[in-house]
């Protein structure tokens, strides 16, 4: 099993100890299938490549809803990967499943893990950090769950039951006009990269771990793929970063060359790859949500900001 970074994250808010005791045991975490840990915290589309419109979203600089996004629920902190939209123009904000479950830091396989349910809520901030959730600056409400999907639907299949790991969170409408879809300091998404990643591909990403107590500059990385396992049917993504992403990390998204959405951080890896991290295939994962949500035209919005690979 690898743990999930939203469930070890709940239990390292618990106290100031079990958070250093925590930091030091992610120092060590190694990648499935020998364990993997969820990277969730408690108190821790379109593929066309265009711009969305500017003037259909708040402005990037000053939006306060965005990938990147810190997500509370039930006490545990994520990141938002990506935006979405569907057919009624309803607008969600991604993270990981886990991030919504109810078991320990080591039970990340959806199909065996309970959920809270649908219609949970989630509060939106930027700045939380160990004492607390931080400014709220908008709202939502739990709307699609991959483990709760694979429940209802019986789901057997071992790698959509180990590596299928996305939610959906339905921004309040007063909170919409808050929203820009773009990516932080990198800019893009430019659509849905649907080929996976070689070995040594590089990629990037915008964690917002509370446990760096909402400093932005911590935020970005960039790494490089380990390249994909045949085994694992295309589901997951094992990858390095600089840094490696930490619980309340979970959930965010990962972009590869041109700025293709290519995953969503789910766990970080132990043996035989310490310190690594796995993403679920955000292709996978949306076709899967696509099918089988009852969430009429879902699809990823592309960023308003032109993808930037500064490092």
């Amino acid at each position: 099993m690898t743990p999930s970074l939203a469930r070890t994250a709940r239990r390292l808010t618990a106290t100031v100890a079990a958070l250093a005791a925590t930091a030091v045991a992610i120092a060590l975490v190694g990648s499935q299938p020998a364990a993997a840990s969820g990277l969730g915290l408690p108190l821790l589309g379109s593929s066309s490549g265009s711009l969305s419109p500017a003037s259909a979203w708040a402005p990037a600089a000053t939006a306060t809803i965005h990938p990147g996004t810190m997500m509370y629920t039930a006490g545990a902190q994520c990141t938002a990967n990506f935006v979405f939209t569907d057919a009624a123009g309803t607008t969600y904000l991604g993270y990981a499943a886990h991030c919504a479950g109810t078991g320990s830091s080591t039970d990340t396989n959806g199909c065996s893990t309970a959920s809270v349910p649908l219609g949970t809520p989630v509060d939106l901030t930027n700045d939380g950090n160990l004492a607390g959730e931080g400014t709220i600056v908008g709202h939502g409400t739990l709307a699609y769950s991959s483990w709760i999907t694979e429940h209802q639907l019986g789901t057997t299949d071992p790698n959509t039951c180990a590596y299928n790991d996305l939610a959906l969170v339905k921004v309040a409408a007063a909170d919409v006009s808050k929203v820009n879809p773009s990516v932080p300091f990198w800019g893009g998404p430019t659509g849905i990269d649907t080929d996976g990643t070689a070995s040594g591909d590089q990629v990037w990403t915008y964690g917002n771990s509370s446990l760096r107590a909402g400093l932005s500059p911590l935020s970005p990385h960039t790494g490089l793929s380990l390249g994909d396992a045949a085994a694992d049917g295309g589901w997951s993504h094992p990858l390095y970063t600089v840094s490696p992403g930490i619980p309340g990390d979970s959930g965010s998204g990962f972009m590869t060359a041109g700025g293709r959405a290519v995953g969503v951080l789910s766990t970080l890896g132990l043996a035989p790859l310490p310190a690594s991290n796995n993403i679920g295939d955000l292709a996978k994962e949306l076709a899967f949500a696509q099918a089988h949500s009852g969430i009429s035209g879902l699809q990823l919005v592309n960023g308003t900001e032109p993808f930037n690979p500064i490092l």
